[in-house]
């Protein structure tokens, strides 16, 4: 009976992981949490194995640990093989920008130790923009549950003989819990790569640590069958407590992976909530295993394994090969979600569960039937011939891929141009600022200013290149005359210095990847320093979405007596460019001080303004990306 419940009642909450896991790689701005997905696979782990093998010691005094082994070789490494084999297929006809490292991604994936040499090898965002995703990158959580499979036998061995009580054990287990999130909070405070926080064995232990404690404490199998009515009812409200709690979680911005608090405790607190859920499920007198009970997420609990393996690569590859996600982004989505759904149908039937119990005797039945002439139907041979073909064009992409020349996205163009900014203009703002901080005087008046640009376009011109951009002699004049703080991502940080040509008087600060809950502090930063000028120019949104809570917060920090210019986003192979200029047009109605910069319109028509990635502007595009930008300032700007 306790068998049955864990399969319904676990299978329930797998389907939440997996679903949430799905919804933030489609949306990561809405459901900002579910990456917590993971945390919620890895305290199942630990509490399942653990309490099989204290049963095992509780009633044999031993472990099989021959058998657990094979069992987890036949559950997890044939959908695994055939994940790796069938894309190392794709990239070799298909997409072979992403052939480089192939093997050592095979390798490392067999050996276990993915999530070490992602910690190695983290893709650069000039990487991920140029279309050189990994399908990949989501199985760092396979190896650090393989290196846990491999290694929690001889844990639980030298627990169960030298700590002798189960008291013992859990504070144990408990102790080097805590002291792995303790040790996630200390690197991300000291500055440590976040690769190296995310993807860390002994930095993500605590879910699995905390679910084999809750195991010691809380065995499913000596679980009392009766309690008192207000006993089970204290359950099962404890249970609805944890799930909000989860879910609030879920979809809180706290939670946002670019801010601290995931690492100061948050994955930490989602991760006690998920044990206290995990628990309540188990004991049998609570509701929520019948709860969590239904159809729908027994099949998604059934064939999660296969849908978490097969969410990225849909993802990339599908991505890769449309022209413009963000004008269909939801039929892409639904299109990606039901690809996802029938490769892991497929792996479950055809692979999973087949191969699950597989035995020498079994495949060599199945390899005599295939030559069996008297067989009518040639199904299995057609099945067979399929496989080994994937498997030979795999295995080729496999060894040709070390001779695969890799090319170096931070030695791009792009990457050096923004990287020559950057410097030029941290040197020039320290100038400015300093300049800033010394000057109370307020400026001429707009309407003097514009006689005395009138009077200069003719007589001392600037920036006479850049009228063939699209900006007058007039209007280069006055941008010389913006007092103007800019914060903006790698877009502006690739035109800064076309920027700062034009508008001398603008402190411009502008970096790879950032989103819009970097500029709160930025913002802040400029104000306590008493340099926010009253021009203020935001290009955030290429990086992802935001919603208009916190748009108004950052309007509010900068306040209504400031004339704000915001650049709407050009990036038609994301699928949050409509969403992020939507959000844009309805602020602009919203707040008088509002200008929306319309920089897709202007662009839309030419994709030769733009490298590869119709995102981030070339050379000759930074000037027409910039002399748009001054040319709207200055109609609107304070003087």
């Amino acid at each position: 009976m306790a068998k049955n419940r864990f399969i319904t009642g676990y299978s329930g909450l797998r389907a939440l992981a997996v679903i949430g896991v799905i919804l933030y790689h489609l949306d990561p701005n809405t459901f900002v949490g579910g990456y917590l997905g993971v945390p919620i696979f890895f305290v199942l782990s630990g509490y399942l194995v653990t309490c099989q093998m204290l049963k095992a010691y509780d009633d044999h005094g031993f472990f099989d640990n021959k058998n657990f082994y094979l069992k987890r070789l036949k559950k997890l490494y044939p959908p695994l093989i055939a994940l790796l084999w069938l894309c190392a297929a794709y990239i070799f006809v298909f997409q072979r920008n992403l052939l480089a490292k192939l093997s050592q991604i095979v390798i490392t994936n067999l050996l276990n130790v993915y999530n070490f040499w992602q910690i190695l090898n983290g893709q650069s965002y000039f990487e991920r923009f140029a279309a050189n995703e990994s399908p990949f990158v989501h199985l760092w959580t396979m190896s650090i549950n393989g290196q846990f499979y491999f290694l929690w036998p001889l844990v639980i061995f030298l627990l169960v003989k030298f700590s002798k009580k189960r008291e013992n054990t859990f504070w144990i287990l408990f102790s080097v819990s805590m002291l792995s999130a303790l040790e996630m909070a200390i690197m991300y405070k000291t500055g440590v790569d976040l690769n190296r926080i995310y993807y860390g064995t002994d930095t993500r232990f605590f879910s699995l640590g905390l679910g084999a404690s809750l195991a010691v404490i809380w065995p499913m199998d000596k679980l009392k069958a009766k309690i008192e009515r207000i006993d089970a009812n204290l359950l099962d409200i404890s249970g609805i407590i944890s799930l909000l709690a989860m879910i609030f979680l879920f979809f809180s911005p706290l939670m946002n992976p670019e801010n601290a608090f995931p690492y100061y405790g948050g994955m930490l607190l989602f991760t006690i909530f998920t044990v206290l859920l995990v628990g309540i499920i188990a004991y049998p007198c609570s509701h929520w295993n019948n709860w969590l009970t239904n159809p729908l997420f027994n099949w998604i609990g059934s064939r999660s394994y296969g849908i978490y393996l097969y969410q990225f690569p849909v993802m990339i590859f599908f991505e890769d090969k449309v022209t413009n996600m963000a004008d269909h982004v939801l039929l892409y989505h639904l299109i990606e979600i039901c690809l996802i759904l029938i490769l892991s149908e497929m792996s479950y039937r055809v692979i999973e569960k087949p191969l699950g119990k597989v035995t020498w005797a079994k495949i060599k039945n199945y390899l005599d039937s295939l030559f069996d002439k008297t067989r009518e139907s040639n199904a299995p041979r057609i099945k067979a011939v399929i496989a080994c073909l994937i498997f030979v064009i795999g295995s080729v992409a496999i060894l040709v891929s070390p001779t695969a020349r890799a090319e170096d996205y931070n030695k791009s163009q792009l990457a050096q141009r923004i990287s020559a900014n950057q410097q030029r203009q941290s040197r020039e703002n320290r100038t400015l600022i300093a300049k800033l901080k010394k000057s109370n005087t307020k400026g001429p008046r707009a309407t003097k200013l514009i006689a005395q640009a009138k009077r200069s376009a003719k007589k001392h011109p600037v920036n006479k290149s850049f009228k063939k951009f699209g900006i007058s002699q007039v209007d280069l004049q006055l941008a010389h005359q913006v007092p103007l703080t800019a914060i903006g991502d790698s877009v502006m940080a690739g035109s800064s210095n076309d920027l700062a040509k034009l508008m001398p008087k603008a402190v411009i600060d502008a970096a790879v990847s950032r989103q819009l809950s970097v500029a709160f502090g930025l913002i802040n930063q400029y104000k306590l320093q008493k340099v926010l000028a009253n021009n203020v120019l935001i290009a955030l949104g290429t990086n992802g979405p935001f919603p208009m809570s916190d748009l108004d917060h950052l309007m509010t920090e900068i306040g209504p007596k400031r004339q704000v210019f915001w650049v709407n986003t050009h990036v038609p192979n994301k699928p949050w460019q409509n969403q992020v200029n939507k959000t844009l047009q309805t602020a602009a109605k919203r707040y008088h001080n509002l200008t929306v910069i319309n920089w897709y319109n202007h662009a839309q028509a030419h994709s030769n303004w733009f490298y590869e990635d119709q995102t981030h502007p070339t050379p000759v595009g930074s000037k027409y990306y910039s002399a748009f930008i001054v040319k709207t300032i200055v109609e609107h700007a304070k003087f």
